[in-house]
């Protein structure tokens, strides 16, 4: 693997309502689920004083972002109405910012109307599964509001997107996908834009690994790539294990993600992810000089 075509050979700094966000390792987006029905850890943070323990935790542990989301998008999940996810995220979001002033909140939502009391409430960034497909307002909500934006991919819907999704050619279709989001983003006036190719998302598990082996090729839009591979089937499936067992085999795959060329790690596991960015920082410099 040439080390030289990673994560760690261009820089990219992100505007974050005036802040700067200089991205030139590899950085980690905690994830606080607030659903009851995440497919690993939903229910965990039942009251908001969990909350707040458990982003103390993220931090100390070292995330750089984190991620909150008020609605599962689990294989299966049904769809929230958008006050219920208001009620469980603007709150928590407001005391969250109010605690925490200095780390970078990103919020996951697909609605435009949810995104826009997000920033208004201080998000900095927004993750949408959809990337504006399900909500094509969301390209208005953020257009100029120096607002990162996190365009996923994803094939179907939640509740049906892992019944039977088929691709000719899975890089090259979701390669294209990019091509037209990330032109309609811009033409929206959308400046900074995070691309996330969606594992788990309408893929089967072959699908998975061909993206994951493919990655750096998605270093050729000049954005931020994110990946989020914690505890997901891809890991189950091939070592006939849970998600509460599957923290070994999230750190294999983080590892070849960041040697890959992945800038953002989406993760439940902030202090095993952290270490994983350490490890690999020192072999590409040993393996660069």
């Amino acid at each position: 693997m040439d080390c030289k075509n990673t994560a760690f050979s261009t820089a990219h700094r992100i505007n974050c309502q005036g802040r700067d966000l200089i991205i030139d390792h590899p950085l980690i987006m905690g994830i606080m689920n607030l659903t009851p029905d995440s497919f690993y850890d939903g229910g965990y943070f039942p009251l908001l004083q969990d909350v707040l323990r458990h982003t103390d935790q993220m931090i100390q542990a070292g995330a750089d972002i984190i991620d909150l989301g008020a609605v599962s998008t689990r294989p299966g999940s049904k769809e929230v109405s958008g006050q219920e996810e208001e009620k469980r995220l603007l709150p928590v979001l407001k005391v969250i910012r109010e605690q925490f002033p200095e780390i970078l909140l990103s919020v996951d939502t697909y609605r435009s109307g949810v995104a826009r009391k997000a920033i208004d409430h201080g998000a900095d960034m927004i993750n949408d599964i959809s990337a504006g497909r399900f909500d094509p307002a969301m390209i208005t909500v953020l257009s100029g509001q120096h607002i990162p934006y996190i365009m996923m991919h994803i094939q179907g819907q939640p509740a049906t997107m892992q019944l039977n999704p088929t691709y000719e050619d899975v890089v090259g279709q979701i390669h294209r996908f990019f091509e037209e989001r990330i032109a309609c983003a811009a033409q929206g006036g959308i400046q900074d834009i995070i691309i996330d190719p969606g594992f788990g998302f309408g893929k089967t598990v072959e699908h998975n690994y061909k993206l994951l082996a493919s990655l750096q090729q998605f270093k050729s839009f000049g954005r931020p790539v994110m990946v989020g591979l914690s505890r997901k089937s891809m890991i189950n499936k091939v070592l006939n294990t849970n998600p509460s067992e599957a923290l070994n085999g999230t750190t294999v795959l983080n590892t070849i993600a960041i040697l890959k060329g992945a800038h953002i790690l989406r993760v439940h596991d902030v202090r095993e992810a952290f270490q994983t960015v350490r490890l690999c920082r020192e072999f590409v410099t040993a393996a660069s000089n």
